[in-house]
This record gives C-alpha cells, structure tokens and sequence, in this order.
C-alpha cells in the first residue's frame, strides 16, 4: 500500500513534467525521471531512520521536505495535466503546449513552496474571536484564552522561533492559556531546548495542556512532566477551575483518543474523570486534541471545546483528506444546543516545512457571557 502510493505521488509529476509531450533533451528527461525514482526508493528508508526508534534529524528533514515538494508538484501537476488535455480538446497551444504548461507547473509549485516554507517558519499571526458562552458569570466576562496547538518542536531546530512564540503570547496579555496538544516530535530530552521557552510564558489564571497523538510516539508522560516542570497544569483527565469577580469557570482536559491504544497505564481519553468533582453549575472549557471528540463533549454539555490536530490541512488541498476523518477543519463550530468547538489551525506545523493556503495561528478567544448575535 505504501509503495502504491508513493508511486501514484509521483506519476502526475513525472507525466506532466516530463513525459507528456513537452519533448525535453534527452538528458533532461532522463534526470527527471532518476530524481523521481531516487525519492520513490530512498523515502521509505529516510522515514523509518527519521521517524522511527533511531530518530535521525537529519534522515527525518530530508524525508519531511522532500514529501511536501512531492506533493505541491503532485497537486499542481494533476491540474496542469488537466489544462493540457482541456487546451488539446480545443486544439489551443500547438507543438509548444504540453513544454509550457510543464514549465508553468514548474514555477507555480517553486513559488507556492517559497511561499509555504516562509509560511511555516514565521512566527504566526494572531487570531481574535469573541466566543459567546452563555453559562458564563458576569465576572469572567472579557476573559482572555490564547490557544497554542501544534507546536511539534521536531527535527528542525526552532528553538529561535518558540521564543519568540512565547513572547507573543506574553504580549497578549492572557488569562487562560491552552496548549492543545501535538507539542513535539521527539522525547522531552531530545526537544528540551525548542520546548523551554514555554516556560517563559505568563498567564493570570492558569496554564493548560493535555497530549496529543504525537505524544504517544515520544514518551507522554515524559511531556506531561516537563511541562508541569515549565509552571503548566497538565490536564491529564483532570480539571482545575478559575475564578474571577465571584464566577468560577472549568478547566478541563482528557488524553488524545489514541492514548488508550498507546499502552501507558492510565492514559485514556476519560472525560468523566475529567469532570469528576466539578460543580455542575459552572461553564465548562474542555481541552481535546482532536475535534472528533466533540460528541462526546456535546453529550456531556460541555460550554466550549478546543482543539488542534487539523493544521487546517496544512497544505491545500490536503485540507479535503482531513475532513473525512475530522468534523470541523479550523475555526468555530457549534454541535448541539450547548457545545462550541474552536478548532485551531495550529501553531507550528508537522513533517513538511510547509504551509499552503492553510496559516498558522496564535488564537486569542475572549469569552463573552451572555448570548451572541447568532444565537439571539
């Protein structure tokens, strides 16, 4: 399956670039064709060394920025092979049409993958969302949330941009801040330096974070515990509550929904443990990684669910991909008479240094009680 894959990847590149007509010099056809048949053989082999228990860097930047190239040259050449047999119906473009659409094809995939990568690296714009919550106390009216998801400190060094992640947030003036989870691709030891400035972050009331998927390919308790190190609260099925102005609002949190297959004792996506103990007079906030869990935090009338784990595809159109697995892509949703989801688009981004029509953010939420002009 892997293989078929990989090979259908490359098929569309090697056809419309290559092959279709556009009647290269021989030597031009010929290193094409072994470039694609270089990465058709060695990627399997740079993921297992990256990604698997040896976790190379180096083996893993290679394999994760050769796939995002791979595949804006697969969208973009499925598109300019279909203007290529558009334009031949027509009898549009001549001897020379197959060789121009190539070349367009060519430089469409370089500009979006320029584009994409400075994308990926900078430091994400902020989002601002008024979310009404109804249940929520007069007192705790304007609180500040900022979500951070996503961050998957990896195999590229980024402890430059975390700081200055941090300092953002820092400048925002929080309440409430939530990492959603994904935090990294590695252990704790591995990614200790791209993870600490998240000990620099401040917050009035509290600092949340609960495990993402990918926590469970890299010692998720070890995260749970350094982050606790870092001054956060890791709601590992577990609530806090914060106050303000005589108001108390929940913080709740449960493990990624793949924790109960990771093996690690005690880790489970468990939202009734979540709760236990909580007043159930007051508004619910529930931190889950992914946004698949929002029925069953609609079930339980939970106020408002956040999430990450989408990217918001991360890079279009694979944005279509993730929709057959998840409700929502990114932004705010309703499920229910009571629940809103805030899906996050994510903070950083995982394998492919990449991001194509799909933006990363540092999302500010300010919770309004009382209804909105949606629901009045």
């Amino acid at each position: 399956m892997i293989v078929l894959v990989l090979v259908v990847l490359c098929l569309p590149p090697w056809w419309t670039l290559l092959a279709s007509g556009a009647d290269w010099p021989l030597p031009v056809f010929v290193a094409g064709t072994a470039v694609l048949a270089a990465w058709l053989v060695s990627f399997p082999w740079l993921m297992v060394a990256g990604h698997g228990p040896r976790r190379i860097d180096r083996a893993a930047r290679i394999a994760d920025t050769s796939l995002g190239v791979v595949w804006v040259l697969f969208t973009w050449s499925v598109a300019g092979g279909l203007v290529n047999l558009v334009l031949s119906g027509f009898g549009v473009g001549g001897a020379d049409r197959a060789r121009t659409v190539a070349v367009a094809v060519a430089v469409v995939s370089a500009g979006l993958l320029g584009w994409g990568h400075h994308e990926a690296m900078r430091v994400p714009r902020v989002k601002r969302l008024d979310v009404h919550v109804p249940r929520l106390g007069g007192g705790l009216d304007g609180t500040r949330v900022v979500v951070l998801a996503d961050t998957h400190y990896g195999p590229i060094d980024r402890a430059r941009w975390s700081a200055r992640v941090a300092e953002a947030v820092n400048a925002l003036d929080a309440d409430v801040v939530v990492h959603a989870g994904d935090i990294a691709d590695g252990t704790p030891t591995q990614r200790r330096e791209q993870s600490a400035p998240l000990g620099t972050i401040r917050s009035r009331l509290a600092k949340v974070y609960v495990t993402g998927n990918h926590e469970y390919g890299g010692e998720a308790q070890g995260w749970l515990d350094r982050m606790a190190d870092l001054g956060w609260e890791p709601l590992h099925n577990r609530h806090v509550v914060v106050q303000r102005g005589g108001d108390a609002l929940v913080l709740a949190g449960v493990d990624d929904v793949t924790a109960e297959h990771s093996g690690l004792a005690g880790h489970r996506a468990n939202l009734a443990d979540a709760l236990a103990g909580a007043d159930p007079a007051d508004p619910v906030l529930l931190v889950a990684h992914q946004p698949k869990y929002v029925p069953r935090a609609a079930a339980a009338g939970i106020d408002l669910q956040i999430s990450g784990h989408t990217h918001g595809g991360q890079i279009w159109p694979f944005n279509f991909l993730v929709r057959i697995d998840q409700p929502v892509v990114h932004g705010l949703s309703r499920h229910g008479e009571r629940t809103q989801l805030y899906t996050s688009r994510g903070t950083g981004f995982w394998g492919p240094p990449f991001r194509v029509f799909a933006p990363s953010e540092i999302t500010l939420l300010t919770l309004r009680s009382g209804t909105g002009p949606a629901d009045a």
